[in-house]
């Protein structure tokens, strides 16, 4: 199972990097190159424990739909969301937040497995890994960007 390891450091208030980091129109434009937008569920605003949204994108040339749920949530620290339904056999995305003097670290931890078998194993290996790497950085920038520029508490 792959799993993705990144850590972001915020010059903002933890609770402030917390609603960005679950806010959906904060994530439909960190993703805005991929055509995201949230077509059911929470479709806006700031998403709550126990509340699915489902997301339409384009990834590799084809739209696609993948549901997720808010799966675990600790208000400021932590938050999970993991998938419903979606092209990947599994994945979950866990949110760490931690605030040290006037900045706060978020840390995320994306592990997934790829349907298909061993074809899934080498489509990770040559390019799904990174890919999926690249889409949460660009996430994390505009994360880090919206919190130390506004103030959403």
């Amino acid at each position: 199972m792959p799993t993705i390891n990144l850590t972001t450091t915020i010059n903002a208030p933890i609770e402030r990097c917390f609603n960005v980091a679950r806010d959906i129109d904060v994530h439909v434009a960190s993703t805005v190159h991929t055509g995201e937008r949230a077509i059911a569920g929470r479709t806006s605003g700031l998403i709550e424990l126990g509340e699915n949204v489902t997301w339409r994108a384009k990834h590799f040339g084809i739209w696609q739909n993948l549901t997720s749920k808010i799966t675990d949530f600790d208000y400021p620290t932590y938050f999970a969301d993991e998938q419903v339904s979606c092209a990947f056999k599994s994945f979950r995305h866990e949110h760490y937040f931690e605030q040290q003097g006037a900045q706060t670290t978020m840390r995320d931890v994306f592990n997934y497995r790829s349907p298909l078998g061993w074809l899934g194993k080498l489509a990770d290996w040559l390019f799904l890994k990174q890919y999926m790497t690249t889409l949460l950085v660009k996430r994390n920038e505009v994360c880090k960007a919206v919190a130390e520029q506004i103030g959403i508490n």
